[in-house]
């Protein structure tokens, strides 16, 4: 059974940079479109960024719009979330997912499937 491993988390300071690899173990997600999500202690899962099968599209939340770049290289089947600029507030856990795509767009409201992987702790922390 296909899995989604993510890495590249840690701690920062705030206005530091991190990247986010998304990988599938068993598996492929060449063949997914994948969105990228994160759950803040307290807080609801938030949809972070998502991108298409093709790599052509993507999509970001308001609150990271201009900071944060998906992007996809299907010959290491690995999706990346590049965060610039980072702030406390987008400390929580990281996870990456199937997505639907839903009017010629990829739907990061909810990840597909009924669980999430282990995902990666990002801490944004002076």
């Amino acid at each position: 059974q296909m899995r989604f491993v993510e890495s590249g988390g840690g701690l920062v300071q705030p206005g530091e940079s991190l990247r986010l690899s998304c990988t599938a173990s068993g598996g492929t997600l060449n063949y997914d479109h994948i969105g990228w999500f994160r759950r803040a202690p307290g807080k609801d899962l938030e949809g972070v960024s998502c991108i298409t099968i093709t790599g052509r599209t993507t999509n970001y939340a308001d609150s990271v719009r201009g900071r944060f770049a998906i992007a996809r290289d299907n010959s290491k089947s690995t999706v990346y979330l590049r965060m610039n600029s980072l702030k406390p507030d987008d400390t929580a856990v990281y996870y990456c997912a199937q997505v639907r795509y839903i009017n010629a767009m990829c739907d990061m409201s909810e990840p597909l499937g009924d669980s999430l992987g282990a995902g990666t702790q990002v801490t944004v922390s002076s």
